[in-house]
C-alpha cells in the first residue's frame, strides 16, 4: 500500500506552540480561545489525512494533471510583422527604431 502522506506527518500532534509560531508568522493575534479551536481543528484536519493514509493507492497513478492535455500550443505560423512606422505611432517613445521604456534597474 503506498501512503499518500509521510508517516512523520502524521504522528504530529497540533499544540499551543505550533499555533503560536503560524500566528506570528501570520501576523495574527489570536486570543485563548482561538488557539485551542485551532489547535483542535488542526488536529483533526491530521486526524482526517491518517485515515486517507489507509487507502490502498498502489493501483493509482500519480498525476501531474487533472484533464489529459497534448500539445497546447498553436502551430507557429510564420506572418507579416508591424510595419516599423506603425509601431513607432503606437509607442509613447520610440528612436533609432526601438521603443524607448523608463529604466527600472540601476
Amino acid at each position: 500500500m503506498n501512503k499518500l502522506i509521510p508517516e512523520y506527518f502524521l504522528k504530529m500532534k497540533i499544540n499551543e506552540n505550533d499555533i503560536l509560531k503560524v500566528a506570528k508568522l501570520a501576523r495574527l493575534e489570536l486570543s485563548e480561545e482561538e488557539k485551542e479551536e485551532f489547535s483542535k481543528q488542526l488536529s483533526e484536519i491530521i486526524e482526517y489525512v491518517e485515515k486517507i493514509n489507509e487507502l490502498d493507492t498502489s493501483g493509482v497513478k500519480p498525476a501531474d494533471h487533472i484533464v489529459e492535455l497534448s500539445n497546447v500550443f498553436r502551430e507557429d505560423v510564420v506572418q507579416e510583422s508591424i510595419e516599423t512606422s506603425e509601431i513607432e505611432r503606437m509607442a509613447p517613445s520610440f528612436s533609432e527604431g526601438h521603443i524607448v521604456v523608463p529604466k527600472i534597474i540601476e
